[in-house]
């Protein structure tokens, strides 16, 4: 299966495969790299890192470079070793980085790539399903304290090779944080998708093959069509953020890697959905997506320790912010996305209202 990311900048295929990695062998014969320096983290090396160093060509000159796993893999420490490492290493201007991994892997290797030199080739090989959403679209980044992805570039991948058997060994939170990107992409652009899902999924430990790859599939599509359309997120590509601007407030006061990127943004979804009905009159059954998402094992909660004060200063950080007005992605009605200011008092009041009802719905 294959889909092209098609952006002013560069053109590119994404490959879904079930069966193994031999496209990305044969990528890598065609564009000659000098060196290759595969960045993974201490969870995927030791499960997967044998499989993708078979596929490699016999001839390939290689380097692995081995992370923490998560958000911790996006400091700004971490990211100075890997490029002390691509140094040491004597990578060039046509050498390429391999990311292995997760989201954060993928967010660092593609930031080290997009800076070593001015900027060298690099390939996605994404082993979680939340990283279907993060490896296409070339943006990448690493975190500041003070907010999530603050730190970062738009460099597009020569590729990005997608091999569903890694995702076989995720635990179920990984599923969970992937599912959750999953459903962002329906609700913004595919509402028969959604509709599909929340009918027919109860358990996410029951997914079958065929329900994974057509959701991949989709996500992928979804994301491709609006990185195809706005590169850089100067317009459309935001509305990529349904759900975002909370959720990243919740990784950031809970500190990095103490839930996952998707499980915050399933909380940011159900708020901006709540924020959507409040601004936009959205007819969508809020309480039934809430009672949904807790039956795939979400924790539908803000943070008890997290002030609205805390809260809106990191929505002030937000990238779509302007002038300091926070901006939000909201619905219309599913596949409907709009982009618009929120005044300061109907945000508060639909946190606080989050805040008391907890696990309860209304």
């Amino acid at each position: 299966m294959e889909i092209i990311v098609q952006t002013k900048t560069k053109h590119y295929p994404i490959y879904i495969s079930p069966e193994g990695l031999e496209k990305l062998t044969n990528l890598i014969q065609q564009n000659e790299y000098t060196k290759l320096l595969v960045i993974t983290d201490e969870t995927v090396g030791p499960l997967h890192l044998d499989t993708l160093l078979s596929a490699l060509p016999k001839e390939a000159d290689y380097s692995v470079y081995t992370v923490p796993s998560g958000e911790k893999a996006k400091q700004m420490a971490v990211y100075e070793s890997c490029l002390t490492f691509a140094l040491q290493e004597g990578l060039d201007r046509k050498s390429c980085v391999i990311a292995f991994g997760g989201g954060a892997v993928g967010d660092l290797a593609g930031f080290v790539a997009a800076t070593y030199m001015r900027g060298i080739s690099f390939l996605q090989v994404p082993t979680t399903i939340l990283a279907h959403d993060s490896a296409v679209g070339g943006k990448t980044a690493i975190n500041h304290p003070l907010g999530k992805n603050m730190i970062g570039a738009f460099h597009q991948p020569d590729a990005v090779m997608y091999y569903t058997g890694f995702i076989k060994t995720l635990p179920e939170h990984e599923i969970r944080s992937g599912f959750a990107e999953a459903v962002k992409h329906a609700l913004i652009a595919d509402p028969k998708l959604l509709n599909m899902m929340m009918s027919s999924i109860d358990s996410l430990g029951d997914l079958t093959d065929e329900q994974l790859v057509q959701i991949l599939q989709r996500g992928m599509e979804i994301k491709a069509n609006v990185v195809s359309i706005d590169e850089k997120e100067s317009g459309l590509r935001a509305i990529l953020n349904l759900g975002h601007t909370l959720g990243h407030v919740i990784e950031a006061s809970l500190g990095y890697g103490k839930t996952t990127h998707g499980e915050a943004v399933m909380v940011g979804l159900v708020y901006a959905l709540h924020l959507s009905r409040a601004v936009l009159n959205l007819s969508f059954p809020v309480g039934k997506f809430t009672n949904w998402a807790i039956q795939l094992g979400y924790t539908m909660e803000i943070p008890k320790e997290l002030t609205f004060a805390e809260a809106y200063a990191g929505m002030q950080r937000d990238k779509k912010t302007v002038a300091k007005q926070p901006r939000f992605v909201l619905l219309e009605a599913p596949g409907k996305p709009v982009v618009k200011e929120v005044d300061k008092t109907i945000l508060e009041e639909v946190f606080q209202q989050l805040k008391q009802q907890n696990k309860k719905t209304v």
